[in-house]
């Protein structure tokens, strides 16, 4: 009985997949299989994040574990980009040792172009603005969240 080969794992679909829908987990699923547990973990920090974002919506800002659950959510859509930009910049035939290393003829290989280095662009600014929001959603928070607490003691 002879196995069918497998399909060779496009770069430059990874790469959009991780920049449009990374936070699903759907490249994670599409490179490793719907056994990898990044890929399951994702959706759920993601509806993590979304809860933070749903308690901000309803109670406002000076709610303390929407200010605890919305940075899963930002950390998550930023790690992901930053899966995207490894991915698109990977050479290929890194790529395809890693990915595809039954791909005997390196002709045959589906080769990545602009579609990848447009995804890495994309994904980069995305991620460098949902990482700096972040961090300064959190900051500001904490501190805030600091002189409160400060202010009640000193009462």
């Amino acid at each position: 009985m002879q196995v069918a080969p497998t399909p060779a794992k496009s770069k430059t679909l990874a790469t959009w997949l991780a920049f449009l829908v990374g936070t699903l987990g759907l490249h994670r699923f599409y490179l490793h299989g719907l056994r990898d547990r990044l890929g399951w973990a994702l959706p759920v920090l993601t509806l993590i994040g979304l809860a933070g974002l749903r308690r901000v919506e309803q109670y406002g800002q000076d709610d303390v574990l929407s200010w605890l659950l919305l940075p899963v959510l930002g950390f998550t859509v930023a790690g992901t980009m930053l899966q995207a930009i490894l991915y698109g910049l990977t050479p290929d035939a890194r790529w395809h040792a890693r990915h595809n290393p039954d791909l005997t003829d390196p002709a045959a290989a589906p080769h990545s172009g602009w579609a990848a280095v447009i995804a890495v662009i994309l994904a980069l600014m995305v991620g460098a603005t949902v990482l700096m929001a972040t961090i300064a959603f959190s900051g500001q928070r904490y501190f805030e969240y600091q002189v409160e607490e400060a202010r009640k003691i000193s009462q």
